[in-house]
């Protein structure tokens, strides 16, 4: 079958490799759709990064080759002995966590703390391919009234739930949601749907602002032309943002945080940061503000089933190319990274 193999940082090839068949407890998926995740792209142009070093505990699986992709959804091919909850031809989407189920963590129910966590399409086969093996537990049912590529959506949309509830959200408050990529746009939804009151969003690119309004922010701001935290006040009587989200993952995006939120103020970073950042320790301890940090999901699948069912929120917005196996490097990842003014969320198909 045809798969995208990573190797090494800046080697990534699209190779045939041997149909995977599943063991006890497993379930062998027909990859119907696959969206490329920045972490895909990070791993492209800067890995290892979540491909681990040395085997992993749980899987063996090390270096390259590996095969990438996570945000999938599928269709049941075949199932391993012992599986009795799917057949095939059921449409699914995964939980890619993969967790030791006997930690501290795992036995609270807290199951990205795993002391042994790992995921699909890092720490084993991805679903940058036409079939992916993964255990039948990581199955989610996908109902009719999620396409297959809207369930491309449920995995990142899992972690925008998370990360909304992680901020502690109350209905009413005020949100500032800082960078417009694909986490920080559904962020921005989810915001709205779980009763926030006004949701500021920064972002320097123009085409995401303008998407950013499309789907429901209160106002836009670019933070190469204006203050964002002295705009926010304006709007909020001086008080500025009760929350603010860091998408972005950098030292701008978290000292635009910092800047937008008010006293006692909610920073929740979701960016993922592959650099140190300076902290404003004083201004934060004068003002009581806290910081929170969100990665992965533990039980947030329903509530983005629901989100992306009833379309509360919108998805297909995001979707700003659709791409073969084949065409993953040229028309994929480096255009993700040389030209994200025109592109969000990519979908790969194989066929």
């Amino acid at each position: 079958m045809k798969a995208v193999v990573w190797h090494q940082r800046n080697d990534v090839r699209i190779e045939e490799i041997s149909e995977p068949s599943p063991n006890h407890g497993q379930v062998k998926l027909k990859v119907k759709a696959c969206g490329i995740c920045g972490s895909d792209v990070h791993e492209y142009h800067a890995g290892p990064f979540l491909i681990p070093s040395r085997p992993h505990p749980l899987t063996g699986k090390h270096g390259g080759p590996m095969v990438l992709g996570h945000e999938f959804s599928a269709e049941v091919a075949e199932v391993g002995q012992g599986v009795k909850n799917f057949r095939p031809g059921e449409r699914v989407t995964v939980n890619v966590l993969i967790y030791c189920g006997e930690c501290h963590y795992c036995q609270k129910g807290q199951y990205n703390m795993c002391t042994k966590l790992g995921a699909t399409g890092a720490a084993s086969d991805g679903a940058l391919a036409e079939y992916v093996v993964v255990s039948a537990s990581q199955l989610i049912s996908l109902p009719d009234s999620i396409s297959d590529d809207m369930g491309t959506f449920t995995e990142p949309l899992a972690v925008a739930v998370r990360a909304v509830k992680q901020s502690r959200l109350q209905l009413g408050q005020t949100v500032a949601v800082i960078g417009a990529g694909p986490l920080g746009l559904l962020i921005m939804q989810v915001c709205r749907t779980a009763g926030a009151s006004q949701v500021f969003v920064v972002e320097p690119m123009a085409s995401r602002r303008e998407l950013a309004s499309k789907l429901g922010a209160t106002a836009v701001f670019d933070p190469t032309e204006v203050d964002a935290g002295k705009a926010v006040a304006e709007l909020t009587d001086g008080l500025r943002a009760d929350v603010a989200i860091e998408c972005v993952g950098n030292q701008a995006g978290f000292d635009t945080a910092v800047k937008m939120t008010g006293r006692r103020g909610v920073i929740c970073v979701a960016g993922l940061h592959l650099k140190p950042v300076q902290v404003p320790f004083l201004k934060l301890w004068m003002h009581e503000k806290e910081i929170l940090f969100v990665t992965g999901y533990e039980d947030e699948f329903p509530a983005a089933i629901a989100l992306l069912a009833d379309k509360r929120v919108k998805v297909t917005e995001l979707i700003t190319d659709r791409i073969k196996l084949d065409e993953v490097v040229e028309k994929g990842f480096k255009p993700l990274l040389e030209d994200p003014e025109h592109h969000i969320k990519i979908l790969v198909y194989s066929k």
